[in-house]
């Protein structure tokens, strides 16, 4: 076993026991069907699961990666991911979800350890996924957290999906990438993230492209910094809930200012708690 692959077993056996829960690979039967009931009651999709049994047994039959969090024999959280191309050096992370009761214990990050100590076992090099850039603690978990990159922004991703979580919004999605032995992410999964300040950013010339504004709504502001600054809603499932139309005001307002900010040579480098993306222009 390498240094890095030592250090990544050791994290991930860590992160299980400050979360109190056990983490392993999924394959019988029995708790395969417990992962798509977990799904089901997680996204509101008991007649049309975000998984099915099926597709999960073929996951693993072909080497796929199926993990299980587990607080003595209750499930309590899994995630799923296939190999993608090049074959054998990436895995596409599908689908991870946790409990509602176990929320807060850090359950998904013991889950991801676990996920990247078996790619790096194989030999991978980098694990990709997509979240909703609209919720805030998703994007600090992914891009603070592990540490993960932002590589694509992906307008209604999977069209409709009309589930208790997403409602009828649009499913855009930000397609990230986890560089395994990137130094950022050795140390985030150590425990030690790098998270970004808004004050200091702002401090050092940073410009507001997207705030919120006094009706809490989203209110444009410049596309031409080197650094800009893209609110987010502090809670869309709430907002989604309680004001579809203003949910989607948000939704269009993000998607327009991020994909703006890419298409002109900018990254998403960073994410402030406290709901704000940090966007930096590439020197031409």
């Amino acid at each position: 076993m390498d240094a890095d692959l030592d250090r990544a077993v050791q994290a991930a056996d860590a992160a299980a026991l400050a979360a109190g829960v056990s983490v392993r690979e999924v394959a019988d039967l029995a708790e395969l069907a417990g992962v798509v009931a977990l799904y089901a009651d997680i996204w509101g999709r008991d007649a049309n699961p975000p998984m099915t049994l099926e597709l999960l047994r073929a996951f693993t039959k072909a080497g796929n990666y199926v993990g299980g969090a587990f607080e003595g024999d209750r499930l309590v959280g899994a995630c799923v991911g296939f190999f993608h191309a090049p074959a054998e050096d990436a895995l596409h992370s599908h689908i991870a979800g946790v409990s509602a009761d176990v929320l807060g214990r850090h359950v998904g990050f013991a889950l991801k350890l676990h996920q990247r100590a078996w790619a790096m076992l194989r030999g991978v090099s980098e694990i990709a996924w997509t979240f909703d850039p609209l919720v805030s603690r998703n994007a600090y978990f992914n891009l603070v957290k592990l540490a993960a990159r932002p590589d694509e922004y992906l307008p209604n991703f999977y069209g409709a999906m009309l589930d208790t979580i997403n409602g009828d919004d649009d499913s855009d999605r930000l397609l990230v990438r986890w560089r395994l032995r990137d130094p950022a992410v050795v140390a985030a999964c150590a425990g030690s993230p790098a998270p970004a300040l808004v004050a200091d950013e702002l401090a050092a010339g940073a410009v507001v492209a997207l705030g919120i504004g006094a009706d809490g709504g989203p209110e444009p502001g410049q596309l031409d910094g080197t650094t800009s600054l893209v609110a987010v809603p502090p809670h869309i499932g709430a907002l989604r809930a309680a004001d579809p139309a203003l949910a989607q005001k948000w939704r269009l307002a993000v998607r327009e200012a991020l994909s703006a900010l890419v298409d002109d040579g900018a990254r998403i480098t960073g994410f402030d708690r406290a709901g704000w993306y940090v966007v930096t222009k590439e020197h031409q």
